[in-house]
């Protein structure tokens, strides 16, 4: 473990991140389904606040609250950062005299929160991903009793977060399938076209009465070949008869791809002084495609990219769709100006390599490196001189409609 007091890093973070990547976890898509569960924490607990809290390389994300509106702060700000590194619990019970969080503004200044109980959320592969904590502005007390009711309210926590990552995988096979039986139509038509085609020809040049038992036979292949291709007609229709659908919550387009990282990390970059612009190529930028994987490898790259960016300095964000050879690729360029990586720290991400002042950044580009590269896809960086970085990626996706 990091031996910072300040901002400890846990043993296995690189491991660890790469867990959290795996959950594909949508940070501000999630309230809904563990409100609940919040609820009845802060209930159980008797504190005014309860938050779910998942903690990335850079970010304590808040995906379900109860008594406070909060859904962001640097990680190394959070308190949970210290619950990661706890099996059990983890206890403060007067936050304003303790030297790690007694001078954080939700500390010294309203709602000056004195009390803290957490507990890490950990995954069914043993990684601890976030926190279920408790707050409240009045010293308490939690009982062991009440502490094992909370206990088995972050293992339900887990569990749905586990449950929902099992059915974006079946639906990603669903996708897959569906768009394999399309390819599978396309690739019928043709032939059964000749077929018919061909039937038709004959038909036409043999008028021969010896020959009217051929005939009945070619009048029987003609309409095989005729339902045949009605029928890959039919499925091929699919996307004329949900071109007016509406986008489901395991989609995204470049549109609202857009809009959810400028949700997610323009508040991040605002903090750091630095101009976060994200554009689009327009063609194709409504058409729908699954969102699994995309939204932790470009918002914890962007994240990356604006912790070593100065102050005053720009990250611009480009992101295009690009199909060639029957395949649809999402293509996302990322260049900043000013600080930058250089072309030896560069080549440690991709030779696992790593030096102390670059741990955690190198840790989690590495992250990004073996997860798109297991999607099938690529991530590369250069080094533009004193244009700062540019960063790459190409990420295989299947539009669910064309």
């Amino acid at each position: 473990m990091e031996t910072s007091v300040m901002n400890p890093i846990p043993d296995k973070e690189f491991e660890r991140i790469v867990e959290l990547s795996a959950f594909d976890l949508d940070y501000s898509g999630l309230s809904h389904s563990l409100k609940d569960l919040t609820k009845l924490a802060a209930k159980v607990a008797q504190t005014e606040i309860c938050l779910v809290n998942i903690i990335d390389s850079f970010t304590q994300w808040t995906i379900s609250s109860y008594g406070l509106d909060v859904h962001q702060m640097p990680r190394e700000e959070g308190i949970c950062q210290y619950t990661i590194l706890n099996d059990h619990t983890f206890e403060v019970k007067d936050l304003s005299e303790d030297r790690r969080f007694q001078e954080r503004d939700y500390v010294a200044y309203p709602p000056r929160l004195k009390y803290y109980f957490g507990i890490p959320l950990i995954t069914h592969k043993g990684f601890k991903i976030g926190a279920l904590c408790m707050l409240d502005p009045n010293k308490k007390e939690i009982s062991p009793d009440r502490a094992e009711q909370l206990r088995i309210i972050s293992d339900e926590i887990v569990e749905r977060l586990e449950a929902r990552k099992r059915i974006m995988k079946l639906e990603s096979r669903l996708i897959a399938g569906y768009n394999f039986k399309r390819r599978l139509n396309h690739d019928i038509r043709g032939p059964i076209g000749g077929i018919i085609g061909l039937v038709q020809l004959i038909k036409d040049q043999d008028t021969d009465e010896k020959v009217s038992e051929i005939t009945r036979y070619l009048d029987l292949i003609e309409k095989a070949g005729d339902n045949l291709l009605g029928i890959a007609n039919k499925r091929l229709s699919y996307k004329k008869r949900n071109g007016e659908r509406k986008l489901k919550d395991n989609e995204l387009t470049l549109l609202s791809l857009k809009a959810k990282l400028s949700e997610l990390y323009k508040s991040q970059a605002d903090i750091h002084d630095i101009d976060l612009t994200i554009a689009n190529h327009p063609q194709c930028e409504d058409l729908p495609f699954p969102k699994k994987n995309v939204l932790p490898v470009i918002g914890n790259l962007i994240s990356n990219v604006i912790r070593f960016t100065l102050p005053g300095e720009m990250i611009m964000v480009r992101q295009e769709y690009r199909c060639a050879s029957g395949s649809n690729h999402l293509l996302i360029t990322i260049k900043n100006t000013g600080s930058k990586l250089t072309n030896n720290q560069i080549r440690q991400v991709f030779n696992n390599e790593i030096e102390s002042d670059q741990k955690v950044t190198s840790m989690n580009l590495r992250a990004i490196h073996r997860l798109l590269k297991k999607k099938g896809g690529s991530f590369s960086i250069s080094d533009e001189g004193d244009r700062g970085n540019r960063f790459d990626v190409e990420f295989p996706v299947l539009l669910t409609r064309k």
